[in-house]
């Protein structure tokens, strides 16, 4: 599971990507009152990325962070290790942090083991692929505009005289 400080993380670099590569570096404050972030937990977050390499910082009044690299250069997968650490479930899953589970006697026979490589390799590959870049092209607010409705699911994708329907019943709601 993501944790809250990976999700941090790529919140701040999201509108650090959507500055302009001319424009001055972001404070962290600005970032922080944007996102609804502690500024202090945000501080030890950029430092953290910046000591990795994503990103770049400035000190003084002109100073803040910005990114090391183009936004499509930066993936989800490389913060949310440099942040959270390996993506596998399990430490015996995992290709960077192997650890053999104490409670089992064969991990290459371990189905359990296999399964969740299998779910580090998906993950993984999921993660490896998607840049900020990407992310920022798929936020539903660049779809407001553009046919909206359709990218709602569900009876709220459909015609007003269908969105009118009579209200369930306690019992019929209990049957799903």
């Amino acid at each position: 599971m993501l944790s809250q400080k990976a999700k941090y993380a790529l919140r701040a670099l999201l509108v650090m990507a959507t500055a302009k590569p001319d424009d001055e570096p972001l404070h962290i404050g600005a970032i922080a009152e944007q996102e609804g972030i502690s500024r202090k937990f945000l501080e030890a977050i950029l430092l953290e990325l910046r000591k990795h390499g994503v990103l770049t910082s400035r000190r003084g009044a002109a100073g803040g962070y910005r990114l090391a690299r183009p936004a499509d250069q930066i993936l989800f997968g490389e913060v949310i290790r440099i942040i959270d650490g390996p993506l596998a479930p399990l430490p015996c899953a995992s290709v960077t942090a192997f650890h053999e589970c104490a409670d089992c006697p064969e991990p290459d026979r371990c189905s359990i083991r296999w399964l969740m490589q299998q779910v580090r390799d998906a993950t993984a590959g999921v993660l490896d692929h998607c840049t900020l870049a990407d992310a920022l092209g798929k936020r539903p607010s660049a779809r407001r505009g553009r046919n909206a409705s359709r990218a709602l699911p569900g009876p709220a994708n459909t015609s007003r005289s269908s969105a009118r329907r009579r209200p369930m019943k306690r019992d019929e709601a209990a049957a799903d």
